[in-house]
This record gives structure tokens, C-alpha cells and sequence, in this order.
């Protein structure tokens, strides 16, 4: 039996290779619109084209690659339309999972969403962009277990995952973490308080911090969009 868990749990050259593309197109040294190439990834990492495939498809699948027959395959450019419906899926259900966080928070999951902003404020400190990238997706989830949904943050991670790049973009350009670790102190102590309406109103607000930061970047970088 152990060694079907072991062979279970085995990484392939498409995880591999997967993970590699996707760190680099959410960290943005794959930007929008850049061309990558099956040849020169098999090659990059000692294989045949087939997993390269496998995993160009995996990263298309979350729309973060754009693959045309017969043109050259592109990290996929944000929609606009892809945005706002991503948003909105998460403003629904969000505002549901802040309900029962608030609903059934105890004593564990206080302390719990307490050592979440600290460590976000350390993150700042630092100066880790990347470090605090991931702790907001913990915080998020700590929320979802809290109100005994942790399937939800599913769905949030896939949304969310939607917009990450514009997330990085408006954190490496402007001065936003303290901003967010504020909404984040609001949100954890509305919750706290078992204050269902106070929370969800923090959180509509934190959600709406990048809707500037969106248009400003649609405006100064067009090339990253769509056409409408």
C-alpha cells in the first residue's frame, strides 16, 4: 500500500514543466503577449515535445496560454470581460464565505487569522512581494475553513488566479500592501466579532482596490489586453 501512495505522489516532466511556465506567467518574466516555443521548452528541459504539450494544454485550461494551430502559441493576454466575470463570481460567493466565517469563529480560528497578518505585516517589512502574494491566498483560505467551506477557496484560488498577474502588476508598482493588510485586519476582526454585515462590507471593498489599478494599467500598458 505504501508504495501506491509513493507512485501516486510521483511528479512527471509535464508537472515539471507545468509549474515552471506558470511560476514564470504569474510573476510576470513570461508577459502578456510573449511568444514560447514547443522546441526550445522540450529542449530547455531534456524532453520530447509531447509533455511540453501536455502541459502548454493544463496552462491553457486556466487561460494563461493562448495555443492557435499553426501560429506561434502566446501567454494569453487579460480580457476584459474575463476580469469582470471573474470578479463577480468571487464578490458572490465571497460574500457568502464571510458570512459563515463570521457565523462559526472560535477561538482557533481567531488565533489563526491573527498569525495571518502578522505574517503579512512581516511580508511588508520585508519588502517580499512574492512572499505576500502568497499569504493572501492563505488568508483567503483560512477564511473558507473557518466557515467550514474550505471547498469554496476552489473556486476562489481558479478566479483569483485569473487576475493574479494584474495583482503583482499594481503591488511591484505601487506602494498597496499596507493598504491591503488593513482591509485584511478589518475583514479578520468584523469576522472575530461575529459581525456577518461588517465583514462582507470589508470585503466588497477590499475586493473593488483593484478596479483603478485595472483601468490604469489598460491604459498604460494596451498591449497587455485583448482587443475589445
Amino acid at each position: 500500500m505504501a508504495q501506491v501512495t509513493q507512485l501516486g505522489a510521483r511528479r512527471t516532466s509535464v508537472d515539471d514543466i507545468f509549474d515552471h511556465l506558470r511560476d514564470e506567467i504569474l510573476s510576470l518574466q513570461l508577459r502578456p503577449g510573449d511568444k514560447i516555443s514547443e522546441a526550445d521548452i522540450a529542449a530547455q528541459f531534456g524532453v520530447s515535445r509531447q509533455p511540453v504539450r501536455d502541459a502548454f494544454s493544463r496552462l491553457a485550461n486556466l487561460d494563461l496560454l493562448l495555443i492557435r494551430p499553426q501560429r506561434a502559441t502566446e501567454v494569453r493576454r487579460f480580457s476584459q470581460r474575463e476580469i469582470v466575470k471573474s470578479r463577480f463570481v468571487r464578490a458572490a460567493l465571497e460574500t457568502e464565505v464571510l458570512r459563515r466565517a463570521a457565523q462559526h469563529c472560535d477561538a482557533e480560528g481567531a488565533a489563526q487569522l491573527e498569525a495571518s497578518l502578522v505574517a503579512q505585516e512581516q511580508a511588508i517589512k520585508d519588502g517580499d512581494v512574492e512572499k505576500f502574494g502568497a499569504l493572501d491566498y492563505d488568508f483567503h483560505k483560512c477564511l473558507c475553513q473557518i466557515g467550514q467551506v474550505d471547498f469554496a477557496f476552489d473556486v476562489i484560488q481558479t478566479e483569483k488566479s485569473k487576475v493574479d498577474r494584474l495583482c503583482l502588476l499594481s503591488l511591484s508598482k505601487e506602494n498597496r500592501m499596507p493598504e491591503l493588510v488593513q482591509d485584511h485586519r478589518a475583514i479578520a476582526q468584523a469576522v472575530m466579532n461575529h459581525d456577518a454585515e461588517r465583514a462582507v462590507e470589508f470585503g466588497v471593498r477590499h475586493l473593488s482596490r483593484l478596479d483603478d489599478t485595472i483601468k490604469a494599467i489598460s491604459e498604460t500598458n494596451a498591449n497587455y489586453f485583448e482587443p475589445a
